[in-house]
């Protein structure tokens, strides 16, 4: 079934349900108050027959004495001993006898009781009511009891044209709710189909810079197409950066590919060259590590944001010296004075202290600590310290500092050069930047890899001059402090 038949049959049965239970709530009342007047009236006019038996016994028999009408009708009375003999009765009985009932025999017992029955005079339906009669008086009926009906007919006839009306009514009611809920739901669902067909014709363009139209009234589907028109968007800047990353990639590919191939052509036309090997092998390295760089961003694209749950615990002062030494090639260790450890760096290839970069960590919060991929965040900070080598001043100083303020944790790598200006701090972190000046130097991809391992890790990476810094949510040890849960 289609969305509008369903709601039109749910519209439906909901009408239908509704006038039934109000339909039986009807009957049920109505029936009760009908059936409460004839009673109050059999009740009244046996308490005048009592009253007339007790003062006047022999009116009684008089005739018209126990004549009486209800509305609707004729009130059949009857005048029994206490044997159930007929002493007198109304002239609308005519031949015909009032049955004896559970009531008259309640009233004609012992205990002496009043009561109402349900019976039949004939065909005709009956309500009665017997009550018993004094035992003075000297008359016939002392002790007996007197008999009061009256025919529910007009009741039953009542109760069945509301019957009849109710239905009608319930018909014609659940006939204007299915046309209504049909039309209403050929309204609302107007935009859901504009919506739908606005869907087909971008799966088959494949053009995600098409729009779905958003309809008028800010209802739910108005939410709805805001929402996917805004998915939309996003599939297009990922579609777009995709395609400059493909573009890019192909584009750094394609230099050291063009050399290496160019050099192999020279060493088959004129035999092996230490200056052309020496090409070969630094293109070779060069397109290793764009290929490194490009594999380890693309890991990164991929994880999902699972690093600050399924993560270790990691101080990143033990992060700052790891990836200091793994950044200084051909560095070693040296004994630092001071706060902080100092790894040197031979820069170039002069054996003087003067072309040598020293890595400074000053782990100011040596506590500071993270939760995340141990290997990742090294990885990111030897990024950061490669890139301060690069550009910062030759045989300057690098300084790595840890620190933990209000949750957060960072670890920061600083040179002794400018560093960049505001338009370039905007743009360090895209993919195959590089800084003016730069030249072909670097694969334009390690700032970038910085930024998806912070944010990966919950964190994020910002620059100021030659300042960048990691931030990351801190890690608490629960286990290891002081505090309770009533601190």
């Amino acid at each position: 079934m289609s969305l509008r038949a369903r709601v039109a049959a749910a519209a439906v049965v909901a009408i239908v349900v509704a006038v039934a239970l109000l339909g039986v709530t009807v009957s049920t009342l109505l029936g009760a108050q009908l059936t409460g007047a004839l009673d109050d009236a059999l009740r009244s006019r046996a308490v005048e027959v009592a009253r007339l038996a007790a003062s006047t016994p022999d009116l009684l028999t008089e005739p018209g004495a126990l004549e009486g009408r209800i509305t609707g009708g004729a009130l059949f009375v009857q005048v029994v001993d206490a044997r159930e003999r007929i002493v007198a009765r109304s002239g609308g009985l005519g031949g015909r006898v009032l049955p004896s009932s559970p009531a008259l025999r309640g009233a004609l017992g012992p205990h002496r009781r009043t009561g109402f029955a349900d019976g039949a005079l004939g065909s005709e339906p009956i309500r009665l009511y017997a009550a018993p009669l004094g035992e003075l008086g000297g008359s016939d009926a002392a002790g007996g009891a007197v008999l009061v009906a009256g025919t529910t007919a007009d009741i039953d006839d009542t109760l069945a044209t509301t019957r009849r009306i109710i239905l009608l009514c319930a018909l014609v009611a659940a006939a204007l709710a299915a046309l209504l809920a049909t039309l209403l739901a050929r309204r609302a669902l107007a935009p859901v189909r504009r919506l739908s067909s606005g869907a087909r014709a971008i799966e088959h363009s494949g053009d995600a810079s098409e729009r779905l139209p958003v309809p008028g009234a800010g209802d739910e589907v108005g939410e709805l197409a805001g929402t996917l028109n805004a998915m939309l968007a996003s599939l297009q800047r990922a579609r777009a950066a995709e395609q400059r990353f493909v573009a890019d990639a192909s584009h750094e590919l394609r230099t050291p590919l063009t050399a290496l191939r160019g050099n192999a052509a020279f060493v088959v036309r004129h035999g092996a060259d230490p200056a052309v090997l020496a090409d070969i092998e630094a293109d070779a390295a060069r397109l290793s590590a764009l290929l490194d760089d490009l594999l380890a961003l693309a890991r990164e694209d991929a994880a999902a944001a699972s690093a600050l749950t399924s993560g270790e615990p990691v101080v990143l002062a033990k992060v700052a010296r790891t990836a200091a030494r793994s950044s200084a090639s051909g560095g070693e260790d040296e004994a630092g004075g001071g706060d902080g450890d100092r790894v040197a760096a031979r820069d170039g290839d002069g054996d003087d202290d003067a072309g040598r970069v020293r890595v400074v960590v000053e782990p100011g919060a040596g506590a500071a600590a993270v939760l995340g991929e141990p290997l990742a965040l090294e990885r990111a900070v030897a990024n950061l310290i490669r890139n301060a080598r690069d550009h910062g001043p030759a045989g300057g100083r690098i300084t790595v500092t840890v620190g933990v303020e209000d949750e957060r944790a960072s670890i920061s790598v600083s040179d002794e050069g400018p560093g960049l200006d505001d338009a370039a701090a905007e743009q360090a972190f895209e993919r195959f930047w590089r800084a003016p000046g730069a030249g072909g130097e670097g694969s334009g991809l390690g700032l970038a890899i910085v930024r998806a391992i912070a944010e990966r890790h919950g964190g994020c990476v910002s620059v100021r001059g030659s300042r960048f810094t990691i931030e990351l949510p801190a890690f608490r040890d629960l286990s290891r402090s002081g505090r309770t849960t009533s601190s």
